[in-house]
């Protein structure tokens, strides 16, 4: 990369020593090209490009930056770069160490969780604090695993909350006994990568000369840990502090704020020139910011002397006409929808504007809610591949039969395990040709009432209940089906996978795969039990257009993924590259509808931040449970920096449907926007 390209402060970074290097830069000041610059020089003097790792927030941020790379020195080059987010570097060096470890989607192994937590009853409970669910209790292990500082489980969640101490021994179990199947099934969620790959550390070395980090204000103690793990020669850490908003998620501001004390002889260089956006919406921006408390000095310089349009708020005395309105504008807008974003902190907001969008017949996609391979009807696609691939796949089995009627994740997991039985180890075996001289697949359970543990299952059931079901005569002679609490229904949806699952044992084609499932009996099912649950309104009557509108949905999302699979011939690449890169996937194409958190890193000529009530933003829900307002000014600060020539701030005084006032946000008035609020 030609220096010449370059300001004087991104040249002065890239050209430092080696050592402990932190630059801080914010939005819009070329980060991307002093990382690129950086590896640049690095290459130039000599350091071999397979001695470099570079780690970033997401891996379409780790391919860009290759791919720059790639178009200044080569292909071969650039690829030989160990590059991508902390969780795929580790997969990919653990892979390396031929580990047995099959990868699942981030919130993949939360069934299994449940299915554990299922079996427990609390027999004491505190009457003003209920123990969590099991969802919850797999978030809060994740929360720790990312964020402790050192302390066991129990302790950290009395912290957070004392009054479920009661409840932490049955806690424990749950998480001991989740651990154990994980081990002994090779199973790793995103945060496992990271935990093992630091107890591979303890004894192994890579010979990486310089580690560079991008977003590095977004760095958990978790990955803060396996950074200083590398053991590294020299660190290029690239962030900024007032645009940390991770904090939910485990990541800790302090990380960034005590470099120079945590590394001997560490340098700050700043970059100070914003190439994005115009001076009066930077102003806004750092008007605001400047609320938070200084951790490095910084001034910004803004290089674009143009400003055509000053950022404009738009008051409204009832939320949904906010909504119309900004259809409206957007309507009548010369700026193409690719280029223009409505950024809002709550998903809440997205359903409203989505729906006034449409009305004005304006395309827009959507990222930041629930991510795409998070819905049930692409992870039962993918689940199913799984099992082509590894057939004894527990994860991918409970998640496949949970969904049949009557059955949920505690009878499905009972299900696998009597077919593991009747296979001898081999889950295909047990449903396709089980050992007949096993009568009784299922197994009792252990019982300790102090760990919430009590055996339910009394006695087999009888078969007789399934002999008008039509079921091969090899099926109906399973014994799976003697399961006491599984019905006509369930039988029913786990024969239909027992159909699709002979179906594909005659193809290896992941296109070929992903149409056949689509097309399945048991995926039918799925569907109408997803579309009927979705239509389902509050009297507990069904809207058929909503029906009609959540199937087409389902079978957008199905075609979309077998458009994916096209590109791949090899299964097992297919899905890995499905679980690593998914959640930086959106759908379709016009205006952008982004959470904050998914704006993060992009830029748009004309950008809508709505709902700018106090309450929503900041939102003080969120800031009750642990968040700040500090944080919340940084997530404005973020949205606001999307911006590169329109800005326009939004909020409504009143929601009739839910009869709720609302108040403009104090971010505004930082702003300047509004000086009075009589209101």
């Amino acid at each position: 990369m030609p220096l010449s390209n370059l300001n004087h402060e991104q040249k002065e970074a890239i050209l430092c020593k080696s050592g402990y290097n932190l630059i801080i830069a914010s939005a819009g000041t070329g980060k991307t090209s002093t990382i690129v610059g950086r590896i640049s020089h690095l290459l130039n003097n000599g350091v071999k490009p397979r001695e470099i790792l570079l780690l970033t927030f997401t891996n379409k941020a780790a391919s860009e930056m290759v791919s720059r790379v790639s178009n200044i020195f080569s292909k071969e080059i650039a690829k030989e770069i160990m590059a991508g987010t902390f969780h795929s570097v580790s997969y990919k060096l653990l892979k390396e160490l031929e580990l047995n470890i099959t990868l699942k989607q981030p919130n993949e192994l939360k069934t299994l969780f449940k299915s554990i937590y299922e079996k427990r009853v609390f027999m004491d409970r505190d009457e003003e604090a209920n123990p969590y669910d099991g969802g919850y209790l797999y978030d809060m292990y994740s929360l720790y695993l990312n964020s402790n500082n050192s302390e066991d489980f129990s302790s950290w969640l009395k912290e957070k909350n004392s009054s479920q101490e009661i409840y932490s021994l049955i806690y424990e179990d749950v998480i001991d006994e989740f651990n154990s199947l994980k081990k002994e099934y090779g199973y790793v969620n995103f945060d496992d990568l990271l935990t093992t790959m630091l107890e591979v550390l303890k004894d192994k070395r890579f010979s990486f000369k310089e580690i560079l980090v991008d977003e590095y204000q977004d760095t958990n103690p978790l990955q803060g840990r396996l950074l200083d793990a590398f053991l590294p020669q020299s660190l290029f850490c690239v962030g900024d502090y007032d645009q940390s908003i991770y904090a939910f998620n485990g990541s800790d501001i302090g990380i960034i704020s005590s470099f120079s004390k945590r590394y001997p002889d560490a340098n700050v260089f700043t970059l100070k020139k914003n190439y994005r956006s115009t001076k009066p919406i930077l102003d806004l921006a750092t008007k605001v910011i400047e609320y938070n408390e200084r951790i490095y000095p910084k001034k910004l310089e803004v290089v674009r002397a143009e400003h055509k349009y000053l950022p404009k708020l738009l008051a409204f005395d009832e939320l949904f006409s906010q909504y119309e309105y900004i259809s409206e504008l957007i309507s009548k807008s010369e700026t193409s929808h690719s280029e223009i974003a409505i950024i809002y902190r709550n998903n809440s907001s997205a359903d409203g504007i989505e729906a006034n969008l449409r009305e004005f017949g304006i395309p827009a996609k959507r990222k930041g809610g629930m991510s795409f391979f998070d819905s049930i009807e692409v992870k039962f696609i993918l689940d199913v591949l799984v099992l082509q691939v590894i057939s004894n796949d527990m994860m991918a089995f409970i998640h496949i039969v949970e969904h049949g009627k009557g059955i949920g994740k505690a009878i499905a997991k009972d299900i696998f395990d009597a077919l593991i039985k009747l296979g001898s180890g081999n889950l295909l075996n047990g449903l396709f040709y089980p050992n007949k001289d096993i009568n009784n697949p299922y197994e009792t359970k252990r019982k300790s009432q102090q760990l919430g543990l009590f055996d339910d299952f009394i006695e087999l059931g009888s078969v007789s209940k399934f002999k008008d079901c039509n079921f091969e005569e090899a099926f109906l002679s399973n014994p799976i089906l003697k399961h006491p609490k599984l019905g006509v229904d369930g039988a029913k949806y786990i024969y239909d996978l027992y159909l699709l699952l002979k179906q594909l044992k005659r193809t290896k084609n992941p296109e070929t795969m992903v149409t056949s499932i689509s097309s399945s009996m048991i995926y039918s099912r799925l569907k109408d039990m997803l579309s009927t649950k979705r239509a389902t309104q509050k009297d507990g009557t069904i809207n058929p257009i909503q029906k009609t509108k959540s199937l087409a949905k389902i079978n957008r999302k199905a075609m979309l993924l077998k458009n994916l699979s096209r590109n791949f011939s090899d299964l097992s690449k297919f899905i890995n590259s499905m679980i690593l890169g998914g959640s930086e996937l959106s759908e379709g194409e016009g205006v952008n509808l982004l959470s904050i958190h998914a704006s993060k890193g992009l830029e748009f000529k004309e950008v809508y931040i709505i709902d700018l009530m106090d309450g929503r933003f900041p939102n003080r829900k969120l800031m009750s449970k642990g968040g700040s307002l500090e944080e919340e000014r940084r997530l404005f600060y973020v949205a606001v920096t999307r911006a590169k020539d329109i800005l326009y701030l939004s909020f409504a005084k009143y929601d009739k449907l839910k009869k709720i006032s609302f108040v403009a946000s104090p971010f505004l008035r930082e702003a300047g926007m509004i000086i009075e609020d009589k209101e």
